[in-house]
């Protein structure tokens, strides 16, 4: 959004990628927002417009700036070089390209262009950089998916060659789809609307709670030449949306009265730069502000926010198995805590964006999104269409994390288009984006475990109550894996674990990486911690005599007959767990001054996919009577690399080398629905049906030929060439009888995972795959301070079998960046917390060595033995950091974010109770 102008539009005269540029426009108006909409250089990003997130570096005049703090004044005469002009011109940029491609430092790829032009700028001056002076010259540029470590390699291996080839599964292999992200042509959200769209504003509740009523809305708009206002009473469908069936409660726009600080009421509609001209504040509308709620124990204070949601009660869960009050008082040693985290926000740099248009009687929406076929169907219901009726052309999405599955922005757009007949933009500001997108649940936990003598586990006790916000949203889903999960990756033979879902007056809390699993961590894992040191224990052994083998129960009763791979994760620590008590041990008795170290260690595990519903994937791929291999996908990547892991797997079930295939990506119109990206199920649903796929369209393949299974396949032009033992045999394509209009050869496959439903105790198979994970922390403690400085983490991670390993490494080290987020640093304040300089994530230099041990045990039902990753890689990171911080000094952090005041607090605590 352009800055209010404060003199007249003059000419402004600069060099942009070795171009002379002119443009016509206030010299007060900010450098990116002239860059990417008078230039078009859409490869300069913006995500805050203050500065904080540095997406938006350019150089001037060979210096590094953000573009969203530079006046378009200031660059009069200036030489401006951007990311896909570096790329294009510039033999550094050409070299960091392909070092960031070789070293997968480019996952969503927002961040990117921030990243590329501030590292070119060092490298002109320092070719060979350490490590300490890539982090200072990055450390302007902030990431939310990489974890920095594959950023820092890719700019000291700038002058690097070479790569490994495209290949199959197994092949740590570039990202297919990296190209675009690392020479500036990607395009995101905010990117793709045409020249000359309308752009709508949301207005939006100052209050937690407040009563309204418009004024005059016609004249409103008639006084300032809008296209058009729009409120709840323009809705021409059902004013409500949600993603869980039977939760559907969020309106479009509020009605009479608003649930949360930011909610919508209305949105105006007109050209971009009178738009921005208007205030919000002198909208027509007068507020009356309401009592309200923020957290859970205020609840019952003010009237339900939802009719059938006595108390605001969302819901509950229960997992039971044994008799744990039974159990409890025999057991040796017993440890209990009360616990408690807060919103945390995701933090992606691409904040919400899109366009609509209306097409005769349908209306297309390009968005960056999670889940393509859920926001179809949303979108048709609001509007009152078919669901046939509505296409969503997902854009690149930069960055999700489980927030990008509700529709957010999309909705606005929609509406605007379908009425005005005109295309219609939307870009939420920074502090849109963190006021009103879902946030991860704020928990408070109470537990309590009970062990015998011999270390072993004998009974678990755990209550969780979760801060839902004023909307379901994800709130059932987290509710209800929690309970299975709260035990961690252990034998427990006498389990209760029950939770609850509370409404209250904030923006509602939804789907994030783990789905509250990492907040039941953070209450499990520090007490083992406490059971091994008072059975004299070693804390790593502790968790690996209670590790869940294959044949094991879970909490639910099911159990894996191969898979359970977490004592396989222990094992693998072993040795560096060995290693780092005993040079902390050393470090602490030759210490002096007030800085102590000390090793974390921590479980995890993740159920991957929906808990014990259906969730199938679709893929369909074909040929063309040319030759033409197609492989429609319709996984949304959002950084994490399925379309790149997703290709490989079907490669490798067709027998054909992954560069023979056109990949077609997500578009409700021309690919099968793949499911949602989340809970970390692409690689293994979306996977699974991408080997199907290829393994039917081969099958066919040989028939045709009629040749051995194990024949071996090339195409060549318009043919296909299968050899096997008897000789070699030629399918001509264009001699078939054709399957469709598009493809001579077509195969359409589904997967969906055996699950069962929970019974009243949450007995059954909630998921057929588990993902587990141990990490392990090396930390040193400020005792006079309270700072906590991270030397290095050793994450072990069963994947089953690892299709892509550099791909995994990416994702363990984003998933790790993000645990440090949570334990240290990271809590979102309604109302309060508006930018990213108050919401703080790990920058470059929070982040330290990250070594990523990747185990390989196999699975019974995933493609190739594969599993997911996504959300059990952050699991056991913050809990480890937090145990580590313990064992540094004593300390026990029971209240998240473990800032420096709260560390130094426990500090004392301890020290006052011994």
């Amino acid at each position: 959004m352009a800055l209010v102008d404060v003199e007249a539009d003059g000419a402004v005269t600069f060099h942009l990628n070795g171009t002379q540029v002119t443009v016509t426009a206030s010299p007060m108006e900010r450098l990116s927002h002239a860059l990417r909409e008078r230039a078009q250089a859409k490869d300069v990003k913006v995500g805050c417009d203050a500065g904080d997130c540095g997406a938006c570096t350019v150089l001037v005049d060979g210096l590094p700036v953000c573009a969203c703090t530079t006046a378009l004044g200031q660059v009069e005469g200036a030489r401006i070089e951007t990311q896909a002009g570096l790329v294009a011109n510039d033999a550094t940029g050409k070299a960091l390209a392909a070092a960031f491609q070789r070293n997968q430092a480019a996952q969503c790829g927002i961040c990117t262009p921030g990243m590329m032009v501030a590292a070119i700028a060092l490298l002109r001056e320092t070719p060979e950089p350490t490590e300490q002076e890539v982090r200072d010259a990055l450390g302007g540029v902030l990431c939310r998916c990489t974890g920095y470590r594959k950023i820092i390699d890719a700019v000291m291996d700038a002058d690097g060659t070479g790569g490994v080839a495209p290949g199959g599964v197994g092949t740590a292999m570039a990202r297919i789809d990296g190209l675009a992200k690392v020479s500036g042509t990607e395009r995101f959200g905010d990117d793709v609307a045409p020249a000359g769209a309308l752009v709508v504003r949301v207005i939006r509740s100052p209050y937690h709670r407040a009563a309204f009523e418009f004024g005059d809305l016609e004249a409103y708009r008639l006084a300032h030449g809008l296209d058009l206002v729009m409120s709840a009473s323009d809705v021409p469908g059902k004013n409500c949306f949600g993603v869980i069936p039977g939760f559907e409660d969020q309106p479009m726009f509020a009605e009479r009265e608003t649930r949360f600080k930011g909610e919508a009421v209305a949105a105006i509609v007109g050209d971009a730069d009178l738009v921005s001209r208007l205030d919000p504040a002198a909208f027509p509308v007068t507020w009356t502000a309401l009592p309200h709620a923020l957290v859970p124990d205020e609840a019952t204070d003010v009237p339900d926010l939802h009719e059938s949601r006595v108390g605001n009660v969302m819901c509950r869960g229960l997992v039971k198995r044994g008799d744990p009050e039974a159990a409890m008082p025999g057991a040796a040693v017993v440890v209990e805590g009360a616990f408690s985290t807060g919103f945390i926000e995701h933090g992606y740099i691409e904040p919400e964006a899109g366009y609509a248009a209306r097409c005769g009687d349908r209306l297309e929406v390009h968005c960056c999104t999670q889940a393509p076929f859920m926001n179809r169907d949303g979108i048709a219901g609001l509007l009152g269409l078919a669901a046939e009726d509505v296409r969503i052309v997902p854009t690149a999405v930069g960055g999700g994390f489980g927030s990008k599955l509700d529709l957010t922005a999309q909705p606005y757009v929609a509406l605007a288009a379908w009425l005005t007949g005109k295309p219609v933009r939307i870009t939420y500001s920074r502090g849109e984006s963190i006021a009103t997108s879902t946030k991860r649940h704020p928990s408070r936990i109470s537990m309590k475990i009970g062990a015998d003598a011999d270390g072993r586990i004998v009974a678990v006790e755990f209550d969780g109550t979760f801060n839902t916000g004023a909307y379901a949203s994800w709130g059932p889903t987290v509710a209800n894996r929690v309970p299975i999960h709260a035990s961690g990756p252990y034998r427990t033979p006498n389990y209760v674990a029950r939770s609850v879902g509370i409404h209250t007056n904030t923006a509602p809390a939804g789907a994030f990486r783990g789905f509250g699993v990492p907040q039941s961590a953070l209450a499990q894992e520090p007490l083992y911690d406490e059971l091994a040191l008072k059975l004299g224990m070693d804390r790593l052994e502790f968790r690996r005599r209670n590790a869940l083998q294959n044949g094991d129960p879970t909490v639910t009763g099911q159990v894996f007959n191969q898979g359970m791979g977490i004592a396989e994760c222990f094992d693998a620590l072993r040795e560096h767990w060995a290693r780092a008590l005993a040079e902390a041990e050393a470090f602490n008795m030759s210490a002096k001054g007030a800085v102590r170290r000390g090793v974390g260690v921590a479980g995890g595990w993740y159920g991957c996919g929906n808990t014990s519903m259906s969730n199938p994937s679709t893929i369909r791929a074909g040929l063309t009577r040319a030759g033409d291999l197609v492989l429609h996908q319709g996984a949304i990547d959002i950084g994490q690399g399925s379309n790149t892991v997703i290709t490989q797997i079907f490669a490798t079930a067709l027998g054909l080398p992954i560069e023979a295939i056109r990949l077609v990506g997500p578009d409700t119109d021309v690919t099968p629905d793949a499911g949602k990206t989340s809970a970390s199920r692409q690689t293994f649903i979306t996977g699974n049906a991408a080997r199907l796929c290829g393994e039917a369209l081969r099958a066919r393949i040989l028939r045709l030929g009629n040749v051995s299974e194990n024949a071996t396949l090339e195409l060549s032009g318009g043919t296909i060439v299968a050899r096997d033992a008897a000789g070699e045999r030629v399918i001509d394509l264009a001699a078939l009888s054709p399957d469709n209009d598009t493809y001579v050869l077509e195969a359409v496959e589904s997967y969906d995972p055996p699950t069962s439903p929970l019974d009243e105790n949450g007995q059954g198979d909630p998921y057929a795959v588990f993902g587990t994970t141990a990490q392990m922390v090396e930390l040193e403690v400020d005792t006079a301070l309270g700072t906590v400085k991270l030397l290095r983490i050793v994450a072990a991670h069963d994947v089953g079998k690892a299709i892509n390993p550099l791909l995994v490494e990416g994702q363990v080290h984003g998933g790790v960046a993000q645990g440090i987020g949570l334990a240290l640093m990271e809590e979102f304040l309604p109302g309060r917390t508006e930018n990213l300089h108050d919401y703080l994530i790990p920058t470059i230099g929070d982040v330290p060595e990250i070594e990523t041990l990747i185990l390989e045990t196999g699975d019974e039902h995933g493609p190739y033995g594969a599993k997911g990753l996504g959300e059990h890689c952050l699991i056991p990171t913050a809990p480890a950091i937090i145990n580590a911080i313990t064992d540094a000094c004593g300390a026990r952090l029971r209240h998240m974010p473990a800032t420096p005041d709260k560390v130094l607090a426990a500090i004392h605590a301890a020290k006052a109770a011994h």
